[in-house]
């Protein structure tokens, strides 16, 4: 489950990325508490405007930043981007203790990061690739994930007791600070040890070359129309469980910090469970969407905060098991010259979905309550099986047969896939 962890430079870049997402988490938190309950009255559109420009920016400038990410020295561009997000975080921490913040600050903030975060995502999730051989790779993504969510745990606790003890502005510094540990990181990576990759030389039409690489791949396309779904309508958490916690239950930010590590903690498991697979298959994505939906409905429909809570296990559980899963499969399948611009697209299409589907969501939350927020998620997740289910039936020939003299009378039968399923 942790062999990865054996290699010194991916155990640099899992502490120095474990202490920076704890900080990262801390400030989402406190920024969602600052938009939805002190720049406005508990206004959960607000809240997906927030996010939706911040993720906004992935979805505009993935072609080029996957090329960034296959041209240029990963470790080099990753310093910058972190040096960049550190400032943006003092910046708008400064702010808020100055009681000069206002909401359209804030989207501005938000705009800013997420355009430096365009440029981050495709060289961070493939610098992977650099860290470590490719047989270590789909360990090494999943592991990825789990510290991730262990932040995603840690963090928001932390953040909700701080913000209701001396405010967001607070939070938002601590948030810079902790870049210091992903940047020693980067400093301390031996090298020597990176694995060497060919870095794409400057040509006409490399942008154009990576998407005619997925178009021409359809078990790519069934997993990023898949992600696109979930992502769009399913992961956005932040209004799902900020408005629950406050309009549903009527919470503080502590209650969101909690309820918000409590999903962590079903993440992380999902997440360690994804790293103890040899290789990631399809199915897994596919299933867990089932099971996405299911626990979806299941919080939709929990009568009590503690009930919620338990609910956001199997959510968060189901949810990282899709992204980890789906994130291998890409990984571990795509030519290492074009790996840069495939992630970029796989990464604006998971995250650039949020402007769409973070206001959308917020409305519907807004009108109708939020309880009718998670059914959006949990149709979401319901859409991405039947996704990868119809797929897998046209490319792979699935037939149902029905034999009166079997056990399992009704089985599925289907043709050997080229890609594992």
């Amino acid at each position: 489950m942790f062999r990865s962890l054996r290699l010194f430079n991916y155990r640099i870049w899992f502490i120095g990325a474990l202490i920076s997402n704890i900080g990262t988490w801390m400030q989402r938190t406190a920024q969602d508490w600052l938009v939805y309950d002190i720049l406005t009255e508990q206004d959960a559109a607000a809240m997906g405007i927030v996010m939706a420009l911040q993720m906004g920016p992935q979805l505009l400038m993935a072609p080029w930043a996957g090329l960034v990410a296959d041209r240029f020295d990963r470790q080099k561009l990753l310093m910058a981007t972190q040096i960049s997000m550190a400032v943006l975080g003092l910046a708008l921490g400064l702010m808020v203790i100055a009681d000069v913040a206002q909401l359209w600050h804030v989207y501005a903030f938000a705009l800013a990061l997420g355009m430096v975060t365009a440029v981050d995502a495709p060289a961070r999730q493939t610098f992977v690739s650099d860290l470590v051989r490719d047989d270590y790779l789909p360990n090494a993504v999943a592991l990825n994930s789990t510290s991730f969510n262990l932040a995603r745990m840690i963090g928001p606790a932390i953040a909700g007791v701080l913000t209701v003890a001396v405010g967001p502005g607070p939070v938002f510094l601590i948030n810079a600070a902790t870049f210091a540990a992903m940047i020693a990181a980067l400093l301390a990576i031996r090298r020597q040890e990176l694995h060497p990759r060919q870095k794409v030389a400057k040509g006409r039409g490399q942008i154009r070359e990576g998407f005619r690489y997925v178009k021409d791949r359809p078990d790519l396309v069934v997993v990023m129309t898949a992600i696109f779904i979930i992502g769009t309508f399913g992961l956005n958490f932040s209004v799902f469980v900020a408005s629950m916690a406050r309009t549903e239950f009527g919470g503080h930010a502590g209650d969101f910090g909690v309820l918000s590590s409590v999903m962590a903690a079903g993440s992380v498991t999902g997440s360690l469970l994804s790293a103890r697979r040899e290789r990631p298959r399809l199915r897994y994505i596919f299933g867990a969407s089932v099971a996405f939906g299911v626990a979806c409905t299941a919080a939709g429909l929990a009568p009590s905060v503690c009930l919620f809570g338990l609910a956001l296990v199997p959510v968060g559980a189901a949810a990282i098991t899709i992204m980890t899963s789906a994130n291998a499969y890409v990984q571990t399948t795509t030519d290492p010259m074009m790996r840069g611009r495939v992630m970029s697209l796989y990464m604006a299409i998971l995250m650039g979905g949020t402007p769409l589907g973070a206001p959308l969501v917020g409305l519907v939350s807004n009108s109708f309550g939020p309880r009718w927020g998670l059914g959006v998620a949990a149709l979401s997740g319901v859409a991405a099986a039947a996704v990868g289910i119809l797929w897998a039936w046209r490319a792979h020939h699935m037939r149902l047969r029905f034999d009166r003299s079997a056990p399992r009378k009704l089985s599925i039968t289907y043709g050997v896939p080229d890609r594992p399923a």
